[in-house]
C-alpha cells in the first residue's frame, strides 16, 4: 500500500473510532485544550479589542471544542471546522447545536491537502494536533496561503520533538500508537511556511511534559 493513501486512512480510521469519547481523553486535557487557550491568546492579542467580523478555518478541528470557545468569547468570528473525519465532524455539530452556538459555526469533512474553499476566503486558519498526521505537510501549508486572504494568519500548533521530553512523548510514544506519523522538527516547520510565501514567522514553546510548538505566518 502506498504509504500516504495509508497515512490517511489509517488517520480516518482511528478518528472515526475515537470520536464519541475524544473529549473524555486525556490528550484532550494535557495537550489540546492548552493548545485551544493559546490560540485564543494569540486571536485576542491580534483581534482583541476590533470589532469587525472576522472568518476562521480550524483544520482538524476534532470535535469542534476551539469553535465552541470562540463562539463563548467576545471574538467576532465566523468559524468553519474542518476534519477528514465525517464522525468528528457530526459530533461537533452535534455539540454546537446543544450549546446553542450553532449560528456562527459550520463544519465540513474534506482533505486537508485539497481544501474546498475559493482563493482569499479567510482571515485566519488554526491548526493543532493534526499536522502529524499529514503525509504532504509542504502541500498542506501552500493550500493554507492560497486561501488566507492578504495580512491574514496562520497558526500551527504541533508537537516540539526536539528536546528529550518531545521526543520521548512524540517520536517514541505517540509514533508507536499512532504510526505512521511525522512531527516535523520546528526548522522544517520554518521552511514550509518559508516557501509558502508566509513571512514574519515566529514560534513559541509551551507545556513542559506534552512540550507543543506554535508557529505564526502571515500571508
Amino acid at each position: 500500500m502506498h504509504l500516504p493513501h495509508h497515512m490517511k486512512r489509517q488517520a480516518k480510521d482511528e478518528f472515526e473510532a475515537w470520536a464519541e469519547t475524544y473529549d473524555n481523553s486525556l490528550l484532550h486535557r494535557f495537550m489540546f485544550q492548552p493548545s485551544y487557550r493559546m490560540f485564543l491568546q494569540e486571536l485576542q492579542a491580534w483581534r482583541g479589542g476590533v470589532t469587525e467580523p472576522f472568518d476562521l478555518l480550524d483544520i482538524g478541528c476534532g470535535t469542534g471544542s476551539l469553535a465552541a470557545m470562540l463562539a463563548l468569547s467576545p471574538l467576532p468570528a465566523s468559524v468553519v471546522g474542518l476534519d477528514y473525519s465525517p464522525a468528528m465532524c457530526n459530533v461537533a455539530d452535534r455539540k454546537a447545536r446543544q450549546t446553542h452556538i450553532s449560528d456562527g459555526v459550520r463544519f465540513v469533512s474534506a482533505d486537508s491537502e485539497h481544501l474546498p474553499f475559493a482563493d482569499a476566503s479567510f482571515d485566519v486558519v488554526t491548526c493543532s494536533n493534526s499536522f502529524h498526521h499529514y503525509p504532504h505537510q509542504q502541500a498542506v501549508v501552500h493550500d493554507i496561503r492560497r486561501i488566507l486572504r492578504p495580512g491574514g494568519r496562520f497558526m500551527l500548533i504541533d508537537g516540539f520533538r526536539d528536546n528529550i521530553v518531545g521526543w520521548f512523548v512524540f517520536d517514541v510514544i505517540i509514533g508507536a500508537v499512532e504510526k505512521p506519523v511525522f512531527h516535523a522538527p520546528w526548522s522544517t516547520i520554518h521552511t514550509y511556511l518559508q516557501a509558502a510565501g508566509f513571512r514574519d514567522i515566529r514560534r513559541r514553546k509551551f507545556n513542559y511534559w506534552f512540550p507543543l510548538l506554535l508557529t505564526v505566518g502571515t500571508a
